[in-house]
């Protein structure tokens, strides 16, 4: 017991935030399968505060969005955040913290490499936010949050995950020109195994473009993308959002 405190200490120094509640934070590294292995001891695994943290981080990251970019709509928030916030991103930040190596795990899942695996870094690092938040309240971990993500939030504007320019163009034509863009393959060249294909673009009689690409599909995206650059070149696309998302190709 006096060596799991000595460690939960060391990693407090990690996350530069010190526990009133030093049990959170031991419930929050605890992962079911040591509970399965010991269940002799008084102790809880650390899945009620993974849904706990899990809805913390969602309302700390919207909240941020909102307010760093209060021109973009719900759809594109919520693509965003969906970015930002994910499986990867938080084991990630999980490895970052060094949070593998301070779990409770049972044998199995330590011999089955459970201490890099990311669901169980992304699992525990939500049960750490979760157990900041009920040690200290919900100001605490929102800046703690805002801290964090910083450094993903600058990268994201840097490049940009949205990359279905023709979900996008589709979204804008309907709100601005009240209309749908139209494809249509004009050419198709090359061997069945490398066949090339040419994607006409029109929207309504504003502009038309060509896109080329292995499949359809990515014929008709770099066709999407060419008319969204055409947009932004007519003056039509002009909000900080759309500037954004067609900022990098």
């Amino acid at each position: 017991m006096e060596n799991r405190i000595l460690q939960l200490e060391k990693f407090e120094e990690i996350l530069s935030y010190t526990f009133k509640q030093i049990e959170l934070l031991d419930r929050a590294l605890t992962h079911r399968s040591f509970i399965n292995e010991n269940q002799s001891l008084d102790l809880q695994d650390n899945e009620r505060l993974e849904f706990l943290g899990d809805a913390v981080l969602d309302l700390c990251i919207s909240d941020i969005l909102m307010r760093e970019f209060p021109d973009y709509t719900e759809g594109h928030l919520s693509k965003m955040r969906a970015s930002i916030v994910n499986e990867q991103h938080l084991a990630e930040l999980a490895r970052q913290f060094g949070i593998g190596d301070f779990l409770l795990l049972g044998k199995g899942e330590e011999l089955s490499g459970g201490r890099s695996k990311n669901s169980i870094l992304s699992n525990a690092f939500e049960a750490v936010i979760a157990a900041i938040y009920l040690d200290n309240g919900f100001e605490t971990v929102y800046r703690y949050i805002q801290n964090i993500f910083e450094p993903f939030l600058e990268k994201w504007i840097q490049h940009p995950v949205y990359r279905d320019y023709k979900t996008y163009l589709q979204e804008f034509c309907q709100n601005r020109f009240k209309v749908i863009p139209k494809y249509r393959m004009v050419q198709e060249f090359g061997p069945d195994h490398n066949k090339i294909f040419h994607i006409r673009l029109s929207i309504a009689d504003i502009l038309t473009t060509i896109g080329i690409g292995k499949n359809k599909k990515e014929a008709e995206q770099h066709a999407a993308k060419q008319a969204l650059e055409e947009l932004k070149k007519m003056g039509l696309i002009q909000s900080g959002e759309d500037q954004l998302k067609l900022s990098h190709s």
